[in-house]
């Protein structure tokens, strides 16, 4: 992330002329590195070199279409004579089961987990699962974690304007680290969970 994210501050920070390609820069920034863009431009709209809603729409927009993108190379991936025959394939419709029974949770949860977006996507694709509710879960994902992450990287920058510029970007990618491991161990917690009561409920349903 460190060696990212001062490309990602130059390539928003070389759009600020025009903001047609500021918008541009930051969805394509958000398929690169999304959360770190999310700080960058959190951090660049408090010191009001980002227009709020400019920010925030971009954002959301990139963010999205990048779901939408792994979506769909899960899907066309599907389409593939090779690939296509695993689709309904015996070797894996257990993974295809849990993960049916479990999608909104699992798309929605992908979302606060770092490196589970890239599977949990394409395999929604890859499955032909609802696009519709899938589309739906991921906007409520983002409109969550993208809006408190933003948030917070825009209170941190409004109260640090006086800063030195390399220690208040340094503090606020420590804060995105902790956020990240935060919410992993959260969330792993709550699927552990949840899974050990699915397996006995489904015991005690067997054995009635």
């Amino acid at each position: 992330m460190s060696e990212s994210s001062p490309f990602l501050a130059h390539l928003i920070g070389g759009a600020l002329g025009s903001y047609l390609l500021l918008a541009f820069a930051i969805i394509i920034a958000t398929f690169i590195l999304e959360d770190t863009t999310v700080v960058i431009v959190g951090l660049l709209a408090a010191d009001g070199t980002i227009p709020l809603p400019l920010a925030l729409g971009s954002l959301y927009t990139g963010i999205i279409l990048g779901d939408i993108t792994m979506y769909s190379i899960g899907y066309f991936a599907s389409t593939h004579p090779r690939l296509g025959r695993y689709v309904n394939h015996d070797f894996i419709a257990p993974f295809r089961a849990w993960l049916e029974n479990r999608f909104i949770l699992t798309v929605f949860s992908a979302r606060f987990i770092p490196g589970s977006r890239i599977p949990a996507y394409t395999a929604s694709g890859f499955f032909r699962s609802s696009f519709s509710t899938f589309l739906l879960t991921v906007i409520a994902a983002t409109s969550v974690w993208t809006t408190f992450l933003f948030t917070i990287s825009f209170l941190f920058g409004s109260l640090t304007t006086q800063w030195m510029r390399e220690i208040r970007w340094g503090i606020a990618f420590v804060v995105l680290a902790a956020l990240f491991l935060i919410a992993r161990h959260n969330i792993h917690a709550y699927l552990a969970k949840k899974e050990a009561t699915d397996i006995a409920v489904d015991t005690h349903t067997t054995s009635e």
